[in-house]
């Protein structure tokens, strides 16, 4: 699939949706929902306030070069050697079927990270040992504003470590879940921030394969930060490999797929071909069928969007064709959009997650903690050789 994805350089433009005015302060109130009104009703308002604002814009330049981002931000050092011993472990922010993620305290440096911690025992029990040694190859060596950093890999003789960003605005799943659906300007401005993560990440001839709203975070400038690429994969041509969420699950499992899909949820509050049948094969009989029922009040260019990216047919859909991502950036749905601005996030968030410092972690929902004691403690290590790009710093 990545064989046929052309490397075009677009202006890339931003939403000129002036949804909500950056605060004027970093120091925010410590929830991520506004006691005024209900979620929904503030981005209702905003949106329609956005569309007040919103006068001729000109056609992307499709012929301009992206902005370069090959640098990490400034005061982060990516070479640094970390030590679990220089890190508070503050919190679980998020539990997953190999490990869980912490929200975690550098010491030295006062900063905030996020630290996924996988079992090596269950990493190599359930065949993720290629998985995990991808993600951390991937990550090291992407470098975009809407894609998450990583600031270094090690391990002990139980546990792979890898620290990365830390995102204090949270799921975009868990701010639909609250709203339930988002209005069609703010669904657009997400979606656009993702369209440039993947042109970037295809660009670099890598097929990500796991776009769910769960794997989106936000900042706490609102802007998103795309996360876990354990099924993430270089890739020449089109790969068959069965991966990625059911909901989300392409019959090629290519990128521009799910995201059809999640701009319909987005603007719905359910995937297009959502089942409550528990069993798996009758959710990829209805993908296969490809039959999808949009609801009333559906933009009309965001319907055809959706259309030509859930094309079953390889050839025929958006991010695949002659033109290759040209088809979307130039989308009616998109019209709006300066992308150029966007990609240097000088266009506000639709929403901006009220946060009361750097550490605030309410944006997350709670989980069990387990022993962090455990972490680091000497024993057997069986596995150690097959994670050699994982230093031992512990």
């Amino acid at each position: 699939m990545a064989g046929k994805i052309q490397k075009i350089h677009t202006s890339h433009h931003s939403n000129s949706h002036n949804l909500h005015s950056n605060p004027s302060s970093p120091s925010l109130a410590p929830s991520i929902i506004t006691t005024r009104t209900s979620l929904s009703d503030e981005l209702e308002l905003s949106s329609s306030k956005s569309k007040q604002s919103i006068s001729s814009i000109p056609h992307p330049n499709l012929n301009a070069h992206i902005p370069d981002s090959s640098s990490h931000p400034p005061g982060l050092t990516p070479s640094e050697k970390y030590k679990l011993t220089d890190f508070h472990l503050v919190r679980t922010l998020g539990t997953g079927s190999f490990g869980r993620v912490h929200q975690a305290y550098h010491r030295p440096t006062s900063r905030y990270f996020a630290m996924k911690v996988l079992p090596k025992e269950k990493v190599v029990r359930t065949n993720q040992v290629e998985h995990t040694r991808n993600e951390r190859r991937l990550l090291v060596n992407v470098h975009n504003p809407f894609i998450v950093n990583v600031w270094g890999a090690f391990q002990d003789s139980s546990n792979l470590y890898i620290l990365m960003d830390y995102a204090p605005g949270g799921e975009l799943f868990t701010l639909l879940r609250r709203a339930r659906r988002f209005p069609d300007p703010v669904a657009k401005f997400y979606a656009a921030e993702v369209a440039l993560a993947l042109h970037y990440l295809h660009s670099q001839s890598i097929i990500y394969r796991d776009l769910k709203p769960e794997n989106i975070l936000l900042g706490a400038d609102g802007h998103i930060k795309l996360i876990d690429f354990g099924f993430a994969k270089v890739v020449y041509d089109v790969t068959w490999t069965l991966c990625g969420t059911p909901d989300y699950l392409a019959p090629e499992s290519v990128d521009w797929y799910a995201l059809g899909v999640l701009i319909f949820e987005m603007l719905a509050g359910y995937p297009p071909f959502h089942s409550e049948d528990p069993n798996p094969l009758k959710l990829y009989q209805r993908i296969q069928a490809g039959i999808v029922t949009y609801p009333s009040g559906f933009n009309p260019n965001a319907i055809n969007l959706i259309q030509c990216f859930l094309r079953s047919d390889l050839s025929e859909r958006y991010g695949n064709m002659n033109h290759g991502t040209e088809d979307i950036f130039a989308h009616p749905w998109f019209a709006e959009v300066l992308w150029d601005r966007l990609y240097r996030k000088e266009i506000p968030a639709p929403f901006i997650p009220t946060i009361s410092g750097e550490g605030d972690s309410s944006a997350y929902d709670t989980y069990q903690e387990n022993d962090v004691g455990q972490y680091g403690l000497p024993s057997s290590d069986p596995h150690g050789h097959l994670f050699d790009d994982f230093e031992y710093t512990c």
